[in-house]
Parts: structure tokens; C-alpha cells; sequence
């Protein structure tokens, strides 16, 4: 099913974090020094969201671990950037890449080292569990703690808002069909 969405204003890239944002932060350590992090498969909606609208997303973060890119390969989600150490430098530079500015891009984010670049994206968001003086920078303040959908709940704010989150969930349901 094609959407027509020429009418409707959206990003034109989603950036997002990962510990806090897509896993609950916590870093797990096996008796053999193995770490491990939990992620919520619920967020995989939201990547099918974008996939499905042709937005492309971005995975930025400061750890720089096979795990996230596991979870990237998983979703299918080819810009995965570890070990970044200024996301709003890098983001500016995919802007640069693809012929947009700063007010096109959606970022979720959730901690210090987040809020150059959500003081600038055009849409900005956090989990609910986020520090308050990083909620005072963002648009969008989640219900959800990360780790528990916070990213999916973000991309369903952003479609809510455009008005068109019933007809994309609509051509998912159909896209199951098929």
C-alpha cells in the first residue's frame, strides 16, 4: 500500500539514542564479564512506522558495542553510528549529506550528552524517565520509561501530530496481510 503524504509536514531523518531511549540504560555483567542490554521489541514498531513512510533513521550513541549494532542488523536499520561523541556534529553533517536542515530532523534523546542536538532538531523527544532539565529542551515529553517503547511512542507522536497515524497503522495491519 503507497501513502500520499506530500501534504503532511514530517522529518525527513529521525535520529535516536540508544541506552535510556531503546533500552532502560542498565548495562548487565555476567560473572564472565559479558555485558548485555535489554531492548524493547516494542520499538521495532516504530522503525516500521518510518520504513514504511521512506524516513530514514539513524542509531547515535556513545557506547560503542557489538550489542547495538546486533540490534541495528535485527531492524534493519543501515546508519548505526557507535562511540559518537558529538551527535549534533554528526547529525549536521547527514543533513548536509541529504540537502536538509536542522528543522527537518526528529531526535529522541534522554541525558546530557543529548541536549545540543535536541536544543536543535525540529522535533525533539524523551521518555518520561529523562532528567527535568533535559525535558525543558524537548517538544515531545514521553509517557513511557526508555527501554519500555519510549521510541515507538515518539514516532506515534510525531505521526499522531501530522495528522496520519491511524492510516499509517492502517497500511502496516494491510502489509501483515500480505
Amino acid at each position: 500500500m503507497t501513502m500520499d503524504m506530500s501534504d503532511v509536514r514530517l522529518p525527513r531523518l529521525v535520529v535516536t539514542d540508544i541506552d535510556g531511549v531503546m533500552t532502560d540504560g542498565g548495562m548487565y555483567y555476567t560473572a564472565e564479564g559479558d555485558v548485555m542490554k535489554r531492548f524493547c521489541v516494542k520499538d521495532g514498531w516504530g522503525v516500521a512506522y518510518l520504513r514504511k513512510l521512506g524516513i530514514p533513521l539513524a542509531i547515535m550513541t556513545g557506547e560503542n558495542t557489538e550489542i547495538v549494532r546486533r540490534r541495528a542488523l535485527k531492524l534493519k536499520i543501515d546508519m548505526c553510528f557507535l562511540g559518537v561523541h558529538d551527535k549534533l556534529a554528526l547529525t549536521r553533517q547527514l543533513c548536509q549529506e541529504r540537502g536538509i536542515g536542522m528543522e527537518d530532523v526528529a531526535f529522541i534523546g534522554d541525558d546530557i550528552n543529548d541536549l545540543p542536538l535536541l536544543r536543535e532538531a525540529g522535533w525533539s523527544g524523551c521518555p518520561v524517565n529523562t532528567p527535568d532539565y533535559v525535558k525543558e529542551c524537548v517538544k515531545y515529553q514521553g509517557k513511557v520509561h526508555g527501554g519500555h517503547g519510549a521510541f515507538r511512542e515518539y514516532v506515534e507522536s510525531i505521526l499522531t501530530e501530522a495528522g496520519i497515524f491511524a492510516n499509517v497503522l492502517e497500511a502496516i495491519i494491510a502489509d501483515q496481510k500480505n
